[in-house]
């Protein structure tokens, strides 16, 4: 099975190597990396150019945000399975693909999902937070419940089944296309008890408190929208945050 790996990015010459050679190192052969650029200054595209190989495709142009490149990136993939690797972010081991694909053959399911280790973002070595996903069950999403975003890989007819990223949510998009997948029985889901994916932490939606107010009026028009609830499932979605501290 050809899996696709999705990485949009902007400005991030200093972090991009690291993801490119975490996909380079997987040991799964069948697989490609599509990279978005938003129209990078720095020299995102220049450190880009000079690791590629023959599974990148890198594609620049200006865009409409993050969740408008992933779309684009989904749309140009061949693979018959999709996952999200942040530019910021890489995976735990070279067999993360392969186990996964693994998973997809033997279990015949349309997703698949892990646990996810924030680390420091100078630091990767220090690991500040573990976000374990944990079972899903019908009551989940009413409880603020949501998976890793960079841990979820799934079959590309899903999208054919349930559309594409929301675009008129800039910050918490990842969050409503979750609800969705999860809230459709017909996908069949399976959870690994294992970390796939290690992120460095400051990412946008955190990295202000004007941007924390969008994210959390984003979040609260997204559960009503999915009628999933109301200011308690925004307040257990912030709240279980804590517990990972702890992991």
């Amino acid at each position: 099975m050809k899996i696709s790996i999705i990485t949009c990015v902007l400005n991030n010459d200093k972090f991009i190597q690291h993801s490119l050679k975490s996909f380079q190192n997987q040991n799964h052969k069948n697989k490609e990396h599509i990279i978005i650029d938003g129209g990078s200054k720095d020299g995102t595209v220049q450190v880009i150019n000079d690791n590629k190989n023959k599974d990148t495709f890198l594609f620049t142009s200006k865009d409409n945000g993050i969740y408008f490149a992933i779309n684009k990136g989904i749309k140009k993939s061949s693979g018959s399975i999709i996952g999200i690797l942040h530019s910021d972010d890489f995976y735990i081991n070279k067999k993360v693909i392969s186990e996964v694909v693994k998973i997809f053959k033997t279990s015949k399911v349309d997703l698949v999902y892990g646990d996810l280790e924030y680390i420091g973002k100078e630091f990767p070595f220090k690991k500040i937070r573990k976000w374990e996903a944990g079972e899903f069950n019908k009551d989940s999403l009413k409880k603020g419940w949501m998976p890793p975003h960079p841990t979820v890989f799934l079959k590309k007819n899903v999208f054919n089944k349930i559309g594409y990223y929301n675009t008129n949510f800039k910050i918490s998009s990842d969050y409503d296309f979750l609800i969705r997948v999860f809230k459709n029985n017909d996908i069949k889901k399976k959870y690994v008890k294992k970390t796939l994916v290690k992120m460095r932490i400051g990412g946008k939606s955190n990295s202000s408190i004007k941007n924390i107010i969008n994210k959390s009026l984003e979040d609260l028009s997204i559960i009503k929208k999915n009628k999933i609830g109301g200011f308690l499932t925004l307040f257990n979605k912030n709240f279980s945050k804590i517990n990972q501290f702890f992991k």
